[in-house]
C-alpha cells in the first residue's frame, strides 16, 4: 500500500489555475492527498501513481458514503505503473464529510454529487496536465458516473461502469430474486425475514440492509471472496475520529439515499431518463452473480444505449463486491480498449 502524504491540495490548486503547469514532471511518481475547494466546501482528494505522464482514471465510490480512500489504491494498486488513480470522498461522506457535517436537514442530490464529481474532474485534468480523464464508477459511484459522462461528455476519453446502477424500479428486482433463492435452498430464516418486507418500495430504511445482507449471503455461495488484503484500513484513516467520520457521513448519506419513507435519491434515479445516446465510449462490467444490480437489467440498459464505441463484459464468478474476477476484468477493458491511454 502506498503512504499517504498530507498535501496543502487546495492552495496547490489554486496555483495550478494561475500558472495551468502540470504539478510534476513524466517519470516521476504522484503521492498526494489533502482538501481540495469542490462546490463550495473543502472535499478530500487522494491521488497516486508510479508515473506522472501516465493518463489519469478518476475512481467514483459506491456506497452512497463509502470512500475507497480509505485503503489507499486497495483492488487497483497493481494499475499505479499504467495510470493515475484518484479519488476523492463524495460530499456527506468520509473525509469530506468529517470537515463539513452537515445537519440531517441539509439535502443531498444526484446532480449536486455530479457536479462535485466534474469540478473534481476540472482540478485533475488543470493540476497534471491532461486534456481528459478515464472515469469509473462502481455500485452507486456508477450512477454518479454516468450522470457525469452524460453531462461534460468532452472532459472524459472513456466511461467505465461497474455493478452498474440503472434506476430505482429496474434495480428493484432484488427481492424476489434473493427471496426464490431462499425458499430454493429451504432457507426459512431468511425467506421469514424477506416475506415480512414485502415487496419493495418500502417506507422503512432498515429493510434495504435486511436484503442487502441477503444478498451478500447467496452472492458468497457463487462467486470468489474477495482478498482480505485489499481492504486494509491504513493508519491514517484508523485513528478514533476518522473512523467515527466514516460511520457517520455513512450514516447520513444511506439515509439520504434511501429517505425516511423511501423518498432518497435513490427514488429519483433512472438512467433512462438521461436518454440512451451518449458522446464517449461506454464500457459495462457486470459480476454474473450480482444480485443487487442484477445482470439482465444491465443487459437491457446496455442494449438500449448508443455510443461511440460500448461493450459489456460479464464476468464469471463475480457478484456486486470486488473481488479478483471483477477486478481483472475491469483491467482487461483498460489495456484492450483504451491500450492505458487516454487521447
Amino acid at each position: 500500500m502506498p503512504r499517504l502524504r498530507a498535501c496543502p491540495l487546495v492552495l496547490l490548486f489554486a496555483a495550478s489555475v494561475a500558472h495551468a503547469a502540470p504539478a510534476c514532471k513524466p517519470g516521476q511518481p504522484v503521492e498526494e492527498s489533502g482538501f481540495v475547494k469542490i462546490g463550495g466546501i473543502e472535499q478530500w482528494v487522494t491521488v497516486s501513481g508510479d508515473d506522472c505522464a501516465n493518463p489519469v482514471l478518476l475512481y467514483v465510490h459506491g456506497g452512497p458514503g463509502n470512500p475507497t480512500s480509505v485503503f489507499g489504491a486497495g483492488p487497483y494498486a497493481s494499475w499505479r505503473k499504467h495510470v493515475t488513480v484518484a479519488q476523492w470522498d463524495q460530499r456527506g461522506s468520509g473525509m469530506t464529510w468529517g470537515r463539513n457535517r452537515p445537519g440531517e436537514e441539509v439535502p443531498l442530490s444526484v446532480e449536486q454529487i455530479r457536479d462535485d464529481g466534474i469540478e473534481v474532474t476540472h482540478y485533475l485534468a488543470q493540476r497534471f496536465g491532461k486534456r481528459k480523464v478515464i472515469l469509473l464508477g462502481s455500485s452507486w459511484g456508477s450512477m454518479v458516473g454516468i450522470h457525469m459522462a452524460k453531462q461534460r461528455p468532452q472532459l472524459f476519453c472513456a466511461y467505465v461502469g461497474v455493478a452498474q446502477m440503472v434506476g430505482y424500479r429496474e434495480n428493484m428486482t432484488t427481492w424476489g430474486t434473493v427471496l426464490e433463492r431462499a425458499r430454493a435452498a429451504g432457507d426459512a430464516a431468511t425467506v421469514a425475514q424477506l416475506e415480512a418486507l414485502g415487496p419493495p418500495p418500502w417506507t422503512n430504511p432498515r429493510n434495504f440492509g435486511i436484503v442487502r445482507r441477503a444478498v451478500r449471503k447467496y452472492e458468497a455461495q457463487t462467486s470468489d471472496p474477495t482478498p482480505a488484503a485489499w481492504f486494509q484500513v491504513l493508519p491514517h484513516y484508523a485513528t478514533a475520529q476518522a473512523k467515527a467520520d466514516y460511520t457517520d457521513g455513512e450514516d447520513y448519506s444511506f439515509l439520504k439515499f434511501v429517505g425516511w419513507k423511501g423518498d432518497g435519491m435513490a427514488s429519483t434515479t433512472d438512467l433512462y431518463r438521461l436518454g440512451t445516446y451518449y458522446e464517449l465510449p461506454v464500457y459495462l462490467v457486470q459480476g454474473k452473480e450480482d444480485l443487487l444490480t442484477e445482470p439482465q437489467v444491465t443487459r437491457r440498459f446496455f442494449e438500449a444505449i448508443t455510443a461511440r464505441d460500448k461493450a459489456l463484459f460479464e464476468v464469471a464468478r463475480a457478484g456486486h463486491d470486488p473481488n479478483a474476477p471483477l477486478i481483472d476484468a475491469q483491467k482487461r477493458v483498460l489495456a484492450e480498449r483504451l491500450e492505458w491511454r487516454c487521447d
